[in-house]
C-alpha cells in the first residue's frame, strides 16, 4: 500500500503568499495530509528564513513551519511574475496568504476580489485584528496579540508574562487549517468556493474565553496564579527531597483524600475540614502548600513517586524542553524522523501528529529558496487553464 494513495487531500493544490508563522504553521499542515503546497515567497524570501540559522544554518522556526512545500520566489510588481502568481491562482483549491488587509486589497488578491473572480476557490486571510474595525491594519505579531487578547493578564505571578510559545500565530493557523478542511467538504457537497477570514485576535480572545466569562459575570479579575491553578488545588509544583521538581494534580476531593491519607500521611492534612472541598483548598492553597513542601522536603524523594503512583495520583516532570527531546514516551513510540533541510543538511525533527488508519504523513523536507518542481507549476498552471 503507497501511503500517498491514502492521504486525505491527495489532489488538492494549496498556493500560499506567506510570512513568519501563522499562515506557513497552517500550510505545513496542509502539506502533511497531503496537498500539494506552494509556498510564494518575495524576492529575498520569507523573512523567517533569517530569524536564526541555528539548524545546520536554517532557522528553526523556519524548519518548524515549512516541512512539505514547494517554494516558488514572485515579484507581484513585476508583470511577468504576476502573470504567473494569478495563473496559478486559477488553478488552486485553495489560497492563503497573512499579509496586511490593506496591502492585500491593493495587491487584488483579497478573498473577496478571488472569490469573484474564481468562485469555486477557497481563498483564506490571516491577519491580526481581522478586516473592518478602528484596528484592521495595524501590525501585529504575536506577543502584541498576546497582549491585546489578556494572555498576558492570567499568565505570570506578580508581574505579567508571555505565554512562552506563539499561541497567537498557532491558534490563528489552527483556525485556517480547520476552516479550510471544513470549506472543502462543503465544496465537495454543493460546488462553492469559500472566503475565510481568521483574526489572531479572535482566535487568542477565544481560548480566553473561560476566564474571560469569569471575569465578566463575577467583576472580578483572576489573579495570576503562576505554576498553580487558579481554581484547583493542590495543582501546582512542587519540589522533592533530591531536588526533583514534579507537578501533582488533583481533579476531585476522592483523589484528594487518597492524595492526603496515602501519600502525604501529615496529621494537619488528614481529615481537616480546612482542606475537604476543592473549594476551602482553594481558599486556604498556602497553608496547603506550606504543608505540603513541609512533607515533601523531610520524606525520601523516590518514596513519595513511588506512593503517587501507586495511590494514581496524576503527577508529571517539569522538563526543561532537551528534556522533552529526550522523552521516553516520545523515543519509544518513535516520535522522530529525519528531514532534508536547505543547504543539503538533515535534521531530526518530530514526526507529524497526525494519526490516520492506512496512511503516514510523508514530509519532503524544508525547501530551499525557489526550489520548486517546474513539472508541477506547468502542471497547476495548466489545471487553472482547462
Amino acid at each position: 500500500m503507497n501511503s500517498l494513495d491514502h492521504a486525505p487531500l491527495a489532489g488538492v493544490i494549496v498556493v500560499s503568499l506567506e510570512q513568519a508563522i501563522s499562515a506557513p504553521f497552517c500550510t505545513r499542515q496542509l502539506a502533511e495530509l497531503g496537498a500539494t503546497v506552494i509556498k510564494v515567497e518575495r524576492p529575498g524570501g520569507d523573512f523567517a528564513r533569517g530569524y536564526d540559522s541555528i539548524v545546520h544554518g536554517t532557522a528553526s522556526y523556519f524548519m518548524w513551519a515549512n516541512r512539505g512545500k514547494q517554494s516558488i520566489v514572485l515579484d507581484l510588481k513585476d508583470d511577468v511574475d504576476r502573470a504567473t502568481f494569478d495563473a496559478l491562482i486559477a488553478g488552486a483549491d485553495v489560497f492563503i496568504h497573512n499579509i496586511a488587509p490593506d496591502a492585500a486589497q491593493r495587491a487584488h488578491i483579497d478573498a473577496k476580489t478571488l472569490g469573484k473572480l474564481h468562485p469555486d476557490l477557497i481563498a483564506c486571510e490571516i491577519s491580526g485584528y481581522g478586516p473592518g474595525g478602528p484596528r484592521s491594519n495595524d501590525r501585529a505579531y504575536d506577543l502584541a496579540i498576546q497582549a491585546e487578547a489578556g494572555a498576558f493578564s492570567v499568565t505570570g505571578n506578580d508581574e505579567v508574562s508571555k505565554v512562552g510559545f506563539s499561541i497567537a500565530d498557532i491558534s490563528a493557523g489552527m483556525y485556517a487549517l480547520t476552516s479550510i478542511l471544513a470549506a472543502l467538504v462543503r465544496r465537495d457537497r454543493t460546488g462553492e468556493g469559500a472566503q475565510i477570514q481568521v483574526s489572531m485576535l479572535d482566535s487568542v480572545a477565544e481560548w480566553m474565553a473561560g476566564p474571560m466569562y469569569g471575569t465578566v459575570y463575577s467583576g472580578s479579575q483572576p489573579a495570576r496564579t503562576g505554576r498553580r491553578h487558579h481554581g484547583i488545588a493542590p495543582y501546582g509544583t512542587y519540589k522533592l527531597s533530591d531536588g526533583r521538581v514534579i507537578l501533582i494534580a488533583v481533579q476531585n476531593d476522592r483523589e484528594w483524600e487518597r492524595l492526603a491519607r496515602n501519600v502525604l500521611q501529615s496529621d494537619l492534612l488528614n481529615d481537616n475540614s480546612d482542606f475537604a472541598t476543592a473549594q476551602e483548598r482553594i481558599a486556604n492553597v498556602h497553608a496547603l502548600e506550606t504543608e505540603m513542601n513541609r512533607v515533601f522536603a523531610e520524606r525520601d524523594a523516590d518514596e513519595i513517586v513511588a506512593l503517587l503512583a501507586e495511590n494514581d495520583i496524576a503527577v508529571a516532570r517539569v522538563n526543561d524542553l532537551q528534556g522533552v527531546w529526550n522523552h521516553e514516551q516520545l523515543r519509544a513510540r518513535n516520535r522522530f524522523e529525519t528531514i532534508s533541510i536547505p543547504n543539503g543538511q538533515t535534521a531530526e525533527v518530530l514526526k507529524s501528529p497526525f494519526d490516520i488508519s492506512n496512511w503516514v504523513p510523508d514530509t519532503s523536507g524544508v525547501p530551499n529558496l525557489d526550489e520548486h518542481n517546474d513539472a508541477t507549476i506547468s502542471e497547476i498552471i495548466e489545471r487553472g487553464k482547462s
